[in-house]
This record gives C-alpha cells, sequence and structure tokens, in this order.
C-alpha cells in the first residue's frame, strides 16, 4: 500500500463519529499522506475528513422522523454515493446506521469500491434474514464482539474481531474508594446501582417494581445505600417520579453511570449497553425488563436470542440472572441481588474477566490491521 489512500467513510451519528475518529486517527499515523471524504462529525473532522454533509442532518431517530425526512436522506445518500463512484477510494467505510450504510455500501461495492462497516447491526438476535443483504453489500464486517465474528463467518461473510472501544474507555476510571469518596458514599456498607433504562418506557415499566425491590433491600439492611444514575435531566425527573422513595440512603444523580457503577457492590438494570459496562467494570448484575403486553408478544417472536445481556450472549450461556417480563417479580429481583453480594456475584466476577479477555482492547490498531489486510488482498 505504498500509493496515497483515499478512504470514503459515513457516520450518521455522534458515537459513530468518536470510534470513525479513533480510526481515522490510526490510519493518519500509519499513512501520514491519507485522505478521508464522507460525512461524520467533529473527532473525525480533526483528523481530515472533508464532510460533504452535515451530519446532523443523517441524525434521526424513531419510526415516524425518519419517514418525515425522508426525501432528504435519500438526497444525501444519493449524492455520497456520486461523489464516491466519481473519486473512486480504495475503501468506503460505514460506521453503524446500517438502515443509511448497507444500501450505499452495496451500490458502491457493485461499483467495484471495496466496503467494509464498523458495528455489526443485531442481525444474530433478531431479523436474520438481513444477513442475506449484508453478504451484498460488505467485503469486511468488523465486528466488536466475539460471537458477532462467529456469526458472519458461519453465513461466508469476512469478518474480524477488532475489540471494543468501551475497554480503553472504561481503563480510565477511578477505583472503587475513590468513586465512592466522589459520589459521596459510605465506604463500609454494601452498595447498589439500580438503573431503570434510559428511555422513558423502560423507566415507566420497571421504575415501580425497581421501587418495591429497593425498598425490601433498604429495610433489610441498614448500611446499604442504593445509587440511581439518570442517563439525562428528562430521564432523571421522571426516575423521581417513578421511584419516589424517601430515603437518606437512597439517591438519583444526573449521569456518571460508570462512576456509579465503579462505586457498586452490585447493580440491578434493565438489559442493554449497561450490562457490558458492568460486565468489563468487573460488577455482579441482575439484568431486568418489562414493557408492554403487546410489544413483548410482538418482539419475543421475532428474536432469535436465548439471551438479552450481552455477558450471557458472549458466554453463549446463562452467567448473569435474567428475568423477563412475567418473571421480573418483586421476590425474584430482591433475592437475586441479595445472592450477588455474596458467592454468586464473586462467581460472576470469575467469569466476567474471562469474558473480558475474549473482546480484547486496542479497538483501533485491530481495525486498521484489518482493514490494511482488505486492501493488500484487493492490491494482489
Amino acid at each position: 500500500m505504498g500509493r496515497s489512500l483515499h478512504i470514503g467513510v459515513l457516520a450518521g451519528e455522534k458515537s459513530g463519529d468518536i470510534l470513525g475518529g479513533a480510526l481515522l486517527r490510526e490510519l493518519k499515523r500509519r499513512h501520514g499522506d491519507v485522505s478521508f471524504s464522507g460525512i461524520g462529525g467533529e473527532q473525525m473532522a480533526l483528523h481530515g475528513l472533508t464532510s460533504l454533509h452535515d451530519i446532523e442532518r443523517l441524525s434521526v431517530f424513531g419510526l415516524v422522523e425518519p419517514l418525515k425526512r425522508l426525501p432528504e436522506l435519500l438526497s444525501i445518500r444519493r449524492s455520497v454515493g456520486q461523489h464516491m463512484i466519481k473519486h473512486q477510494p480504495q475503501l468506503f467505510l460505514g460506521i453503524d446506521s446500517p438502515d443509511f450504510n448497507l444500501a450505499l455500501e452495496q451500490k458502491l461495492r457493485h461499483k467495484g469500491i471495496k466496503t467494509a462497516h464498523l458495528v455489526s447491526p443485531s442481525v444474530w438476535a433478531w431479523r436474520p434474514g438481513r444477513i442475506q443483504k449484508i453478504k451484498k453489500a460488505v467485503d469486511l464486517m468488523l465486528c466488536l464482539l466475539p460471537f458477532e465474528r462467529d456469526f458472519y463467518e458461519q453465513h461466508g461473510v469476512r469478518a474480524a474481531l477488532v475489540g471494543h472501544p468501551l475497554i480503553e474507555e472504561l481503563s480510565a476510571l477511578p477505583d472503587q474508594e475513590t468513586a465512592r469518596k466522589y459520589l459521596g458514599l459510605s465506604q463500609k456498607g454494601q452498595v447498589l446501582v439500580c438503573m431503570p433504562g434510559s428511555r422513558a418506557s423502560e423507566i415507566e415499566h420497571l421504575g415501580p417494581i425497581f421501587t418495591q425491590v429497593v425498598m425490601k433491600l433498604l429495610a433489610s439492611d441498614t448500611e446499604l445505600e442504593v445509587v440511581v444514575p439518570a442517563a439525562s435531566l428528562e430521564r432523571l425527573e421522571q426516575i423521581q417520579l417513578f421511584m419516589p422513595i424517601e430515603d437518606d440512603r437512597f439517591s438519583v444523580i444526573e449521569g456518571q453511570s460508570r462512576l456509579a457503577m465503579v462505586a457498586s457492590d452490585s447493580i440491578l438494570c434493565a438489559s442493554g449497553t449497561a450490562t457490558l459496562e458492568a460486565m468489563l467494570i468487573g460488577r455482579p448484575i441482575t439484568i431486568a425488563y418489562r414493557m408492554a403486553w403487546l410489544s413483548w408478544q410482538i418482539l419475543s417472536r421475532m428474536v432469535t436470542s436465548p439471551f438479552v445481556g450481552l455477558p450471557n450472549i458472549i458466554a453463549g450461556e446463562s452467567v448473569v440472572p435474567e428475568f423477563l417480563q412475567g418473571e421480573a417479580t418483586v421476590d425474584n429481583l430482591y433475592q437475586s441481588v441479595l445472592e450477588s453480594f455474596g458467592t454468586a456475584g464473586d462467581m460472576q466476577r470469575l467469569r466476567f474477566a474471562e469474558l473480558g479477555t475474549r473482546i480484547g482492547s486496542d479497538f483501533a490498531t485491530r481495525s486498521v490491521d484489518a482493514i490494511e489486510e482488505l486492501l493488500a488482498d484487493h492490491a494482489d
């Protein structure tokens, strides 16, 4: 790869821009004359990305908003595709935003441009038929988790395990004693972190039952402290509404979820990325999830994975207790949290250390290694 590199790259939201920034930095370190064009935010711009459109125009969520903006989104995708076909980069890298990127990747690959995609869609968990579209769209899938790579390899898609950026991020956190001091928590008693979700609907369904569990735990242990980190001020106000606990040992804080996890001895949480963060931090977890009855009836028939918690999915077996829908009862959650303060929690910690090594660190280095290997094969 002696000649000058031009790489097309597109991230549709802030989280993708952060990942892209790390990759562009590593590419610039190895290839000083590399150039980048596409769509990204501040992080990728810092490392030389020429952005064809404002990333904010792609940051749409929900079901209705993308439909309202569909003409604009299609126009942006068309213009980026035309730019790439005209300038013929050696590689086009789509970062997350699969609904937007995969169609673009398929078009560019058809035109002879090598394509890679970073952050696998949850095709292993639901709508597995999407693998056929992915096979047509990407030359290389960059996977953050080991079971994702295994899934793609089983379906004949070239894939590389590149580690998870969370590992480097979490390594910068302080120790438990320092975290407790910062949050004003006692050093002598047990600390439970309670995380009823980052979405309004999750808090609505889990808040009331978590309230009963927490009240029961506070009554049974006079030294226990409970912290509930809220994802935003709006979620904080909602948590206070759905978890109206008047106790000096109970507090709701805005943000600082990772610091709270470090300060904790155990975590009661909704399923989601928090379960992976808790695993990598090394704190025992109890997972609970509830949703509206009709939504559960539909979703439970669509999901193909036997687990919802990432530690269990990575392990391929039950490492962390999961209580879903009707099983998410006060007694079940109370008992599970109690057990997590003892030998059951110690067993989780041991497994978490082993599972973390399966993922590995050095996300940017491994991602660029895989990209260079793809480009070298193409050059041959």
